[in-house]
């Protein structure tokens, strides 16, 4: 079967499931409700999330959890095979603190909606961030961050224990090798280091990847709070294809690597599991299937899919891991795998929007001190007539450098760039960002 054609048979499936065991296949995250009609019939399972705004509600309010499970699950179930119920995405994350609070009690209504409606077959839960660890190196030092451990982490363990669910994970080894590349080696990050080890002075467990640090050290937060049986669930994981020149390591052949790594891992037969759990079953989403290419943010952001918006490739991939390396097509060489040093200047992309963009540059103009002030008349890099697309950038670039370091990007709702070409001319200059 070729490489594309799994993958479209592949997309919404998640690890099989049955009443005594689970068995290793890989899944893609997709975030369409839609789709749940196209699957009914097939043996693809799926899981559904409750939308995080409406945690806070859900969780004081039954009549509303029966009314979301009603509109949302039951007239797919069991036709479409919803197998995961997962209430909100990242919590913990997040800054609203009352809906941290209010997370458990939300799943605990969830729950008892599924058993009302008698959907038996679902497992409900919610995926949360490495974040939530205030400590994760060594592995064995593994510690809930003490703002949630206590009221809201241990009652989550509680509920995941008592109803044998799973604990979500979104796990991504860029985001830790990305921030310290030094130190952390990108080989070990990818899952394809040869030569390197790394031995946990405590637990004395080796590891060979950073992706098994990274779920040993929950696996060992668990245990400190008393559930070290709980089953790890891979909700997210993937590497991006693609960013912006200020990002390191966002690249097609790294992209490929890991995610073709990851697959091997977990499709392995026997299961090979984590140093502290061999031999376990770790069922997975990789994400994402599409790069959201209208998605906010830095450009990794937009750069996660293994499809391109337009349904094309971004590169192969064989979820069920029967793909010898030697068959794929060779890679493009990675050219962004060490920092970028130089100036940076964000411009207007090709392409804008005319009216979004003048609205852009009165929002940049508002911001910070001066920020306008060579486009306003007399200025060096005032032009008065066709002048929207200069003026722009002039703010995009000038906006972008006073506010970068404290998380000012060069984004716009996708009306800007960064280049490292400089737009300067004559006596204009473009504030730039120098790495």
């Amino acid at each position: 079967m070729g490489l594309f054609t799994f993958l479209l048979l592949s997309l919404l499936g998640l690890a099989c499931y049955t009443s005594a065991e689970i068995s290793p296949q890989i899944g893609v995250c997709y975030g369409q409700l839609e789709i749940l009609k196209a699957l009914k019939g097939t043996d693809l399972q799926v899981s559904v999330m409750v939308p995080n705004e409406i945690i806070t509600n859900i969780s004081s309010n039954q009549t509303l959890a029966d009314q979301w499970v009603l509109a949302n699950v039951v007239p797919f179930y069991p036709e479409t095979m919803i197998r995961y119920l997962l209430v909100g995405n990242e919590i913990l994350s997040q800054p609203d603190t009352t809906t941290w609070f209010n997370l458990v009690p939300a799943m605990r209504r969830i729950k008892y909606s599924v058993k009302k409606y008698k959907l038996h077959k679902i497992k409900v839960g919610t995926p949360l961030a490495m974040d939530v660890l205030e400590s994760s190196f060594p592995p064995s030092n593994g510690t809930f961050r003490s703002d949630v451990s206590v009221k809201v982490v241990k009652p989550l363990l509680q509920f995941l224990n008592r109803t044998k669910s799973f604990f979500f994970l979104d796990v991504y080894t860029f985001f830790p090798w990305s921030s310290d590349p030094i130190n952390i080696k990108l080989d070990y990050a990818l899952l394809m280091a040869k030569n390197i080890t790394y031995t946990d002075p405590v637990s004395g467990l080796t590891y060979t990847n950073l992706l098994d640090q990274m779920l040993d050290s929950v696996v060992f937060a668990m245990k400190r709070l008393g559930y070290p049986n709980i089953r790890l669930f891979i909700a997210e994981t993937g590497w991006p294809n693609g960013g912006d020149i200020d990002q390191i390591g966002c690249n097609i052949y790294n992209a490929a690597t890991y995610n073709r790594n990851v697959v091997k891992k977990l499709m392995s037969k026997p299961p090979v599991g984590t140093p502290a759990r061999p031999g376990t079953v770790l069922p997975a989403f990789l994400f994402a299937l599409y790069n959201e290419n209208q998605k906010p943010g830095p450009g990794t952001e937009r750069h996660f899919g293994l499809l391109y918006p337009n349904e094309k490739n971004v590169y192969e991939i064989d979820l069920s891991a029967k793909t010898p390396e030697s068959e794929y097509k060779p890679l493009p060489i990675p050219t962004n795998n060490e920092p970028y040093k130089g100036k940076i200047w964000c411009v207007v992309a090709k392409g804008a929007n005319r009216t979004e963009l003048a609205s852009a540059l009165s929002y940049a103009c508002g911001q910070g001190n001066g920020t306008c002030d060579p486009i306003q008349p007399g200025g060096k890099c005032y032009k008065p007539i066709k002048s929207l697309v200069r003026h722009a950038s002039l703010a995009f670039s000038s906006y972008w450098a006073q506010f970068r370091n404290v998380g000012g990007t060069c984004y716009f709702n996708g009306l800007a760039i960064q280049t490292a070409k400089d737009p300067s001319y004559g006596s204009c200059k473009f504030p730039s960002v120098t790495l």
